[in-house]
C-alpha cells in the first residue's frame, strides 16, 4: 500500500541529518511540502538540496528546537510559505551525558530536558495555535524503548523519551478529535547521536535482536509516515515500538 500525503505540509525539527532527514525524505516522496529545520543553516540547506525533485516542495529555516521564540519563529514561516501546517514531527534530541542518573550534573540534566521533553511541547503549542486549532492535523513524536524500562549509561535520557509518552497520550486525550498524536519509540538505530552505544559491536549487537539486524533511519521513517497518513485516521494517543523485535526477547535471550 503507497501512503500519500499530497497537499499537506510538514516540520520536522532535528531534520538536517539521522533520523529527520530520513523522515522528510519519506514525506516529501510521499507529496507533502516539508520544511526542515536544526541549528545550522548550512546543514539545512545542504539537506534540502539533497531533496530536490522530490514530489513535495522542500524548505528550511534554523531554528534552535528548546528556543520558543526560534520555533514560533519556524513554524510561522511554515505558515507563510506553505499556507498552513498539517503535520508535526518532533524529532530534534540530545544527550550530553553518559553515565549512573544519580551522578548527572544539573546543567546536562536541564538541557536534556529542555530539548527532549519541553521541547515537545513548545512546538506542539505553536503548530496548535497556528493553524491546527482550526484546521486539525497530527502530530508525530519520537520518544524511544529506552524510555520503556531502565537501561544502563543513558538514564536520564531514557527519563526524558518516558515523559514524551505521557505528553504524547496527555496532549492526544487533551486535544482530540480534531489533532491526532502519536509517538514511535525506536530501538538502537545507527545515526551518529547513537554511534557511542553500537560502533564498533554492531555485530554482537545484532545477534541479540530477533530480526539480526540494528535498525536504519530509514525503518523510522516509515512507521512516522503511515501515523501521520490517512491509513492511520483512526489511531491516536499510542505509542508505535519500532525495535526489530527487541523488547520482546525473553529476558533470558534465545535458547
Amino acid at each position: 500500500m503507497e501512503l500519500r500525503l499530497d497537499g499537506k505540509t510538514a516540520v520536522i525539527t532535528g531534520s538536517s541529518r539521522g533520523i529527520g532527514l530520513a523522515i522528510a525524505r519519506r514525506m516529501a516522496e510521499a507529496g507533502a511540502n516539508v520544511m526542515l529545520t536544526s541549528r545550522k543553516a548550512d546543514a539545512l540547506e545542504t539537506a534540502a538540496a539533497g531533496l530536490a525533485g522530490l514530489d513535495g516542495e522542500v524548505s528550511w529555516y534554523a531554528a534552535h528546537a528548546a528556543d520558543p521564540e526560534q520555533a514560533a519563529a519556524c513554524v510561522a514561516a511554515t505558515v507563510d510559505r506553505f499556507g498552513g501546517l498539517d503535520i508535526l514531527v518532533n524529532n530534534a534530541a540530545t544527550n550530553p551525558y553518559y553515565g549512573r542518573m544519580i551522578d548527572i550534573d544539573k546543567a546536562r540534566a536541564e538541557k536534556t530536558v529542555a530539548l527532549n521533553q519541553l521541547g515537545v511541547l513548545l512546538w506542539t503549542q505553536e503548530a496548535y495555535k497556528a493553524t491546527m486549532a482550526d484546521r486539525g492535523g497530527c502530530v508525530v513524536n519520537l520518544s524511544s524503548i529506552g524510555g520503556l524500562g531502565p537501561e544502563p549509561g543513558i538514564g536520564w535520557y531514557n527519563a526524558t523519551k518516558a515523559a514524551v509518552i505521557h505528553v504524547t497520550r496527555q496532549l492526544s486525550y487533551e486535544l482530540a478529535p480534531g489533532i491526532r498524536i502519536n509517538a514511535v519509540a525506536p530501538g538502537l538505530i545507527k545515526t551518529d547521536l547513537a554511534r557511542a552505544l553500537w560502533e564498533g559491536r554492531e555485530d554482537a549487537l545484532a545477534e541479540h535482536i530477533p530480526l539480526h539486524r540494528l535498525g536504519e533511519p530509514d525503518d523510522i521513517a516509515a512507521a512516522v509516515v503511515f501515523l501521520a497518513s490517512d491509513a492511520a485516521s483512526w489511531i491516536t494517543g499510542q505509542v508505535l515500538v519500532v525495535d526489530g523485535g527487541t523488547t520482546m526477547m525473553p529476558s533470558g535471550g534465545w535458547g
